[in-house]
């Protein structure tokens, strides 16, 4: 920070004296004794813009500045061929300069755009992709993971490394969640935004929105084309769209397999205290949570809900909705049914 600001420093006072000096030696001008105060100020404009500027190109990559500028200069000269018979054929000379303008706004524009989005669609020499890392691919977000919220703690943790890219289809589907006329719809989009907000807020990742769309596809698949096209990886939630991600190839980070994965391991055999608070599905069974939120399931448990029962793990049964942990009542354990 210290840096920047002596940088930013020094590049103020030597264009604001720069400015200075241009400004009173302006010919018109000279004499006049606003005129250098001035050029100071226009001088100290420039420099500000110069580093809002910089903050802008620095998170732009690097295929997409070179290929804006090849596109640019490609533009330019395009224009330059386009302005020649003018120059040559027709005897306008009052027209040249504006006809050269005219061609090189729109040639130049052409140019710029084209090449700094259709870089990313060509082979880029291994200067400009850098080292392959797979944990630092970039990851692109889902809908469903921003809303859920629990990618901001572990991006706090740690876990995570690399960029987090929120696409422009995404951030406008959670803008659009936000403005719904339902109320949990709305307060599902706002929670959305908020961690955005939270993430972009962290210093251990970086958080792009790119610009990038897709036209005539639903979110899911935008998302599947895009992380094919930037060789990036999926954070979701969504089953459905982890299955078809994968089918494509496509790395898909998904924090509900990461929680599973994460909940205690039990055996059967294993003994456990637990309270049964509801009935199961089945007649007889009793349903109860490990402090985790894993569900077990008490056979014949019916007569002791509301009870702390021992119970003994029997079987475990993982799921895509999660691990279930299937037990029986355990008079002999150490700690006795009570009510």
């Amino acid at each position: 920070m210290f840096n920047r600001i002596l940088v930013g420093g020094v590049l103020g006072s030597i264009c604001a004296v720069s400015g200075y000096l241009i400004g009173s030696q302006i010919p018109n001008l000279n004499g006049q004794w606003w005129a250098g105060w001035a050029g100071g100020a226009i001088g100290l404009f420039v420099a500000l813009l110069t580093l809002q500027v910089e903050q802008v190109i620095k998170r732009v990559p690097l295929k997409t500045i070179i290929g804006g500028t090849l596109g640019l200069l490609t533009g330019l000269g395009i224009a330059k061929l386009a302005s020649y018979p003018f120059d040559q054929y027709l005897e306008l000379p009052n027209l040249q300069i504006p006809l050269y303008i005219f061609f090189s706004a729109i040639f130049g524009y052409i140019g710029l755009m084209l090449g700094g989005k259709k870089m990313d669609e060509i082979a880029s020499p291994h200067f400009l992709e850098g080292p392959k890392n797979l944990r630092h691919l970039p990851k692109l977000l889902d809908t469903s993971v921003i809303i859920d919220g629990r990618i901001a703690d572990l991006c706090e943790t740690g876990f995570l490394e690399g960029t987090l890219i929120v696409p422009k289809f995404v951030l406008k589907e959670l803008q659009y969640i936000a403005d719904s006329p339902d109320d949990l719809k709305r307060l599902r989009g706002r929670r959305g935004l908020d961690i955005l907000q939270r993430i972009q807020k962290q210093n251990r990742l970086r958080v792009e929105f790119l610009d990038t769309d897709i036209d005539r596809m639903d979110v899911d698949s935008k998302l599947v084309e895009l992380a094919l096209k930037m060789h990036a990886k999926i954070v979701t939630n969504d089953f459905n769209l982890s299955k078809v991600a994968q089918l494509r190839g496509i790395e898909v980070l998904n924090i509900n397999h990461l929680a599973n994965s994460l909940k205690s391991a039990v055996l059967p055999g294993e003994m456990m205290q637990v309270q049964i608070l509801r009935e199961g599905k089945s007649q007889g069974q009793g349903i109860a949570y490990m402090d985790d939120g894993t569900m077990v399931v008490i056979e014949n448990a019916r007569q002791f809900i509301g009870k702390e029962v021992n119970v003994a793990v029997t079987s475990v049964l993982q799921t895509t909705a999660g691990r279930m942990v299937f037990t029986e009542i355990r008079e002999d354990g150490n700690v006795p049914i009570r009510s």
